[in-house]
């Protein structure tokens, strides 16, 4: 994922053309498309679509199951398999820390953010700051900021990383996947609203649990089991060096720590305790896209059974896409580890490195057929899902807190045509920023994704707990303080 020339396009694994082009792996991937527009067609007679309360908000009605897997599957987007399995495959297992801090964090949005905003009464979460700060500018200011960041760190990466898969499983180019993929997620997006979306992600999450847990199961017999793990990755060095050095090419001595010394680290332990946790509470506590799951719940209990199972859901991806990342370099080192930059240009278009396609590797090599079709549909399930979810929320921002300021007689038929008109919009923004992620980090998907996102979140997570700890904040008084100077 380093270079931007048509090369990047073209160069699937050498044994991806014919990987998934069998009747069992097709029936398997027809029968979860007919599974999940079924289960969309009928929860879409469930709510009223036609009313801003039933689009965006699923008619405040699910309950703490849907809430949760919704939750889960939101998050877990085809960029968390491509980017958690590539950066476990290149630096060892820290990287799950991003995804067990938020174990606790979750929490705090059921119990302490959450109930704020039900009482509220908002739909988005910059409508809250107007109501809360009393000014207009800040409600404008983190409108604009979050669909920038839905186009920078969530949308293009979910479609870029799941057109890595399409490429490597079945040889297509990475535009044409990326074309075909949004074309079905759009769809259903515009059309369904939250209740459809959440209902959908419920079936999505079973099949991205159970998918990823076959894999791992494959994955753990084939290298012999944990402990052989531990001892075969840290010598798993690809045989083809050119003029780099075994060691510069080997795992890094601290690759089996979690938590890593805090000046030579390159994930140090301060920054995965209480630096991630500012980046967390941004995401789960203020994020449209994931507070808006739970303000669908008809009640403030189902919001806190929903976040209490999606933290143990989170649990899983350090056994279901980290470990088998590092799986992936210890069985296909000279692909997923490559170093020479003519040698990952061959394997994967770039000449960075190749640590993105571990986890696809492991499903194209590993799987018999028609369970290969069963993690293309595991893949499709995490991409829908992110993304769909996503469109969900950047069309309620969108509508609610910038073209109702712009347009405030709008009817609700004119905003909820905005909404989807909007989707698609993004969607075009999205396409041309994937050369940008292509290029990022090293060829590391998931460190892209953390790197912007430390930019942007301290300071929106900042104003969000100022809101909630400090009553004498507001916009009004910041202001006149200012002018009396």
């Amino acid at each position: 994922m380093s270079t931007t020339s048509p090369e990047t396009s073209r160069a699937p694994s050498p044994s991806a053309s014919s990987a998934i082009s069998n009747p069992a792996d097709i029936s398997v991937i027809v029968g979860y498309f007919v599974i999940v527009i079924g289960v969309g067609l009928w929860s879409m007679r469930r709510t009223n679509r036609g009313t801003v309360g039933g689009y965006f908000l699923a008619g405040r009605s699910m309950s703490w199951f849907p809430v949760g897997a919704s939750l889960f599957a939101s998050n877990i987007g085809s960029g968390h398999f491509v980017g958690l399995a590539g950066t476990g495959a290149a630096s060892g297992i820290a990287v799950a820390g991003f995804e067990w801090n938020a174990l606790f964090v979750v929490l705090l949005m059921g119990w302490i953010f959450v109930p704020v905003y039900l009482t509220a009464e908002v739909v988005t979460m910059p409508e809250y700051l107007k109501k809360r700060f009393g000014g207009e500018r800040i409600q404008l200011y983190l409108s604009v900021l979050s669909l920038a960041m839905y186009i920078f760190t969530k949308i293009s990466v979910d479609m870029f990383s799941g057109a890595v898969f399409i490429q490597v499983a079945l040889g297509w180019n990475i535009y044409l996947s990326v074309i075909a993929l949004l074309v079905i997620t759009t769809i259903y997006t515009v059309t369904g609203g939250l209740a459809a979306l959440m209902y959908t992600d419920t079936v999505q999450t079973f099949v991205i649990i159970g998918g990823a847990c076959v894999l791992a199961g494959y994955a753990f017999l084939e290298v012999g089991g944990y402990n052989a793990l531990m001892e075969k990755y840290m010598n798993a060095t690809p045989g083809i060096l050119a003029n780099v050095s075994a060691d510069c090419a080997s795992p890094r001595p601290d690759a089996l720590h979690l938590l890593r010394d805090a000046y030579s680290g390159d994930l140090p332990w301060p920054a995965l305790i209480v630096g991630l946790s500012i980046v967390s509470t941004w995401y789960w506590c203020s994020d449209q896209v994931i507070v808006q799951r739970c303000l669908a719940a008809r009640s403030l209990t189902h919001v806190k059974l929903g976040c209490v199972l999606c933290g143990y859901l989170k649990i899983l991806p350090m056994f279901l896409m980290v470990m088998p990342g590092m799986i992936s370099r210890v069985l296909y080192p000279d692909e997923v580890a490559c170093v020479v930059p003519s040698e990952c240009r061959r394997i994967c278009g770039a000449e960075i490195g190749c640590s993105n396609i571990a986890y696809p590797k492991l499903v194209v090599e590993l799987m018999p057929r028609g369970l290969r079709g069963l993690m293309l549909a595991v893949m499709l399930a995490a991409l829908m899902s992110s993304l769909a979810s996503i469109f969900n929320s950047s069309g309620t921002l969108f509508t609610m807190d910038v073209w109702r300021k712009m347009r405030p007689q709008a009817a609700e038929k004119e905003l909820l045509l905005v909404g989807r008109v909007w989707t698609v919009c993004l969607v075009a923004f999205s396409i041309a920023w994937i050369p940008v992620v292509q290029a990022a980090q090293g060829g590391q998907l998931f460190d892209y994704i953390q790197s912007v996102a430390s930019f942007l979140a301290p300071p929106i997570a900042a104003v969000f707990f100022l809101a909630l700890f400090v009553k004498r904040v507001n916009e009004s008084v910041r202001f006149i303080l200012y002018t009396d100077q």
